[in-house]
């Protein structure tokens, strides 16, 4: 008998309507496009095609059939123990900053190579430039204070040519430091982004990583694991991602006229209320707070200017960007 039409995914709708997931993993054309992922994908308890999200060499190998298919990535790799990010939720962070220089440039998402932005914390496997590289034309500079991921870094774009004049990567030689040393003199920025360490504490990142397996039904491996990875700084920091975006944003106020729009993650809706105080004391011009959603999880981009609507068409005419 011939075998049964395969269902579509759903459609996820929460996703952003340019986001190039929104269909859902294509595990056939993934696994043409990257065989090393076959062995990774069986069907699950609903009988639909998937990855034991719980196997970190799984989630990295789904990764690499991802940036590959979507993305045109040729090389995509990341040291043992180092964050593997989800694609869908980071390509949503881009779309929605493309929409938000769009609203400063009459409604048009400018692209190409005139639109520069800054990475803080762009870890080992680079995603976000890669993505807004790949969709936009945008490009980069990534920053990280770990020697390890930036050597990462930078071999994923010394291995694929097409990366390898639009992203550059910075060493943060000081850990109390966000934009200094790493935005050279003369240097302007579209926009900045951040994903923060969102913990307080390694204790609290490993009860994260512990709520992670029992959602996964894996409360009884012995040792817990963190699937999608990470190093300590890429997961927690003193005070977690309040205390960072603080400093993030006590410090934007040095770079007023080197960046148009900074932004940052904020994974915890009780950090807002310190965030918009932080902002007020900086005398912000313009804050925008959007949401977003992946699945179970709900977080949101906040992003701020110190320019006037007046000021950010100056902007606009001084740079070029169109």
């Amino acid at each position: 008998m011939p075998s049964e039409p395969k269902q579509p995914a759903a459609e996820k709708e929460n996703l952003h309507p340019r986001n190039l997931h929104r269909q859902g993993y294509d595990f056939e054309r993934l696994i043409k496009a990257t065989p090393a992922l076959r062995p990774f994908v069986k069907p699950n308890k609903f009988g639909t095609e998937s990855i034991n999200f719980s196997d970190p060499d799984a989630v990295k190998t789904l990764n690499r059939a991802l940036l590959k298919q979507f993305y045109g990535i040729d090389y995509w790799d990341i040291p043992a123990g180092y964050l593997c990010p989800p694609i869908p939720g980071r390509a949503d962070y881009i779309h929605y900053m493309a929409d938000l220089l769009g609203e400063s440039n009459k409604g048009a998402i400018p692209t190409g190579e005139q639109v520069n932005v800054l990475d803080i914390g762009t870890g080992a496997n680079c995603v976000y430039p890669i993505i807004g590289n790949s969709t936009y034309g945008w490009q980069f500079v990534g920053t990280d204070i770990d020697p390890v991921a930036i050597q990462s870094a930078n071999k994923i774009i010394t291995e694929n040519p097409k990366l390898k004049d639009n992203i550059v990567c910075r060493l943060q030689t000081n850990k109390a430091d966000v934009f200094k040393r790493v935005i050279k003199q003369g240097e302007v920025f579209d926009l900045s982004m951040c994903n923060p360490p969102f913990h307080a504490s390694l204790q609290e990142a490993q009860l994260g990583t512990n709520r992670k397996w029992d959602n996964l039904n894996n409360t009884k491996a012995p040792k817990a694991v963190l699937n999608f990875g990470g190093k300590n700084n890429e997961l927690w920091c003193p005070g977690g991602e309040a205390m960072f975006i603080r400093h993030m944003i006590e410090q934007s106020a040095l770079f007023t006229k080197s960046v148009l729009w900074f932004s940052t993650l904020v994974s915890k809706k009780d950090t807002l209320p310190g965030v918009y105080k932080a902002l007020r004391n900086v005398s912000a011009i313009d804050v925008k707070t959007i949401s977003m959603s992946q699945g179970q999880k709900v977080s949101r981009i906040v992003a701020w200017t110190f320019l006037n609507e007046r000021e950010q068409a100056a902007w606009r005419a001084s740079h070029g960007n169109k």
